[in-house]
């Protein structure tokens, strides 16, 4: 009886090691939201202003994978939404943010180095919620490569039909990009900046949580376009499928 109250014993710690080990190894938390519930790998940013999932695609993967990467470890948290210009974006992943004094200029920071560009227009494009990497300007990055850590989230401006059918115009024949049918739909519906289309990567989309982004949005900001009152990342977690 006694050994095999000690094998009981021993199993029942085998056990509860084993299920510490599988939770410390698990790479997504359950999710139970009915609204997202496609294949694309999910990611939730919880703010003060509240949550905003953003789904990832795979027609990206250097840019997708690195920034699984980032959130599995917590290089998010605690960072603030330091760019925001109504009407167009928020922009977050400023590594320096985190312990930014009052008035602080930022953005200028990045965590590891460059990604090289996936840009994969007209299947992505910048439409209103969608997630594209920050760059420096073609000057200096003729490549187009990504930050290693900052991107935005598209608001857009939204005007007529006829002005919009103005704009694309104007951007074909200044890209030489062509706006399909659908693209075009897409932009006179919901809005969006067409005219980042060809120049940055776009890597995923807001598919919960533009609420968020709209209070965000609302904040003011001061020569920087920093908000005054700080906009924190409080924590993020990637979403199982």
């Amino acid at each position: 009886m006694v050994f095999r109250a000690k094998r009981m014993i021993d199993m029942t710690r085998i056990y509860i090691i084993l299920f510490l080990v599988i939770g410390l190894l698990l790479p997504c938390t359950k999710s139970l939201s009915k609204d997202i519930a496609d294949s694309r790998t999910k990611v939730v940013f919880h703010t003060d202003k509240g949550d905003i999932v953003i789904a990832l695609s795979d027609s990206t993967p250097r840019h997708r994978d690195h920034f699984l990467q980032l959130v599995r470890h917590h290089q998010y948290d605690s960072l603030l939404f330091h760019r925001v210009i109504p009407g167009f974006m928020i922009q977050t992943g400023d590594p320096s943010s985190r312990y930014a004094t009052d008035g602080e200029e930022l953005g200028s920071q990045s965590i590891g180095n460059p990604i090289p560009a996936e840009i994969v227009f007209p299947q992505l494009y910048h439409k209103k919620g969608a997630v594209a990497a920050a760059r420096l300007g073609d000057e200096v990055n003729p490549e187009k490569k990504s930050s290693g850590s900052q991107f935005f989230i598209v608001w857009g401006m939204e005007y007529t039909s006829r002005e919009w059918e103005e704009i694309f115009s104007s951007l074909e024949n200044l890209n030489r990009i062509s706006f399909p049918p659908s693209v075009k739909k897409e932009y006179i519906r919901h809005g969006g900046a067409p005219h980042l289309d060809g120049g940055y990567t776009v890597f995923g989309e807001v598919i919960s949580g533009m609420k968020t982004v709209g209070k965000i949005l609302d904040m003011r900001t001061d020569r920087y376009d920093r908000p005054f009152d700080n906009v924190r990342i409080t924590g993020t977690e990637i979403l199982c499928p």
